[in-house]
């Protein structure tokens, strides 16, 4: 009876453990220059899908350093279209990791707060890829459309950090 119930604690532990609520997004692999990285805007390349995007196609996010050390956010996309109506969220951003930079937590409107973690770019700030720590959010920017080649790389490279790729969802790109 002791035996059975050892077995069952250990079976739910492991199943616990093996909870895709329990996983956690892989750290971020190199520091990110807060000048080069928090300025400018970002095409959104791809995604894992989430009701908040549904519609929105030519995602983009502008970064601008703010006051005492914050940024400011600005996430934008349109709707249905790229040259449909534009939607926009404001918010101010947080370095969670200073000195590495990586992670950031965005304040938005009505009490909403994401963290976003930068888990690689590129050494010539030209892509980088994002996740929120809890491993259910995906994201992948660029500084100008990718070629096929370039984003079938940046594919694999999210497949090497563990996300199930095969859900990633293409909106088209902003028309710039």
């Amino acid at each position: 009876m002791k035996r059975l119930a050892v077995l069952a604690a250990l079976t739910l532990a492991v199943g616990l453990l093996a909870s895709p609520a329990l996983a956690q997004a892989p750290q971020p692999s190199k520091p990110v220059d807060l000048e080069r990285f928090y300025s400018g805007q970002w095409l959104e390349i791809g995604r894992l899908p989430m009701k908040l995007t549904d519609g929105c196609v030519a995602g983009a996010t502008a970064y601008a350093k703010a006051d005492k050390g914050r940024i400011a956010v600005r996430d934008t996309c349109r709707d249905k279209t790229p040259t449909g109506k534009e939607k926009a969220i404001e918010g101010k951003g947080r370095i969670m990791d200073p000195g590495t930079n990586a992670k950031l937590k965005v304040s938005y409107p009505f009490f909403i707060t994401w963290e976003y973690w930068v888990l690689d770019h590129a050494d010539d700030y030209s892509w980088f890829i994002s996740a929120d720590p809890k491993f259910e959010k995906l994201w992948i920017y660029t500084r100008k459309p990718p070629t096929p080649a370039e984003l079938e790389a940046l594919v694999a490279r999210a497949k090497a950090l563990g996300y199930d790729t095969s859900k990633l969802e293409f909106p088209a790109p902003l028309i710039q």
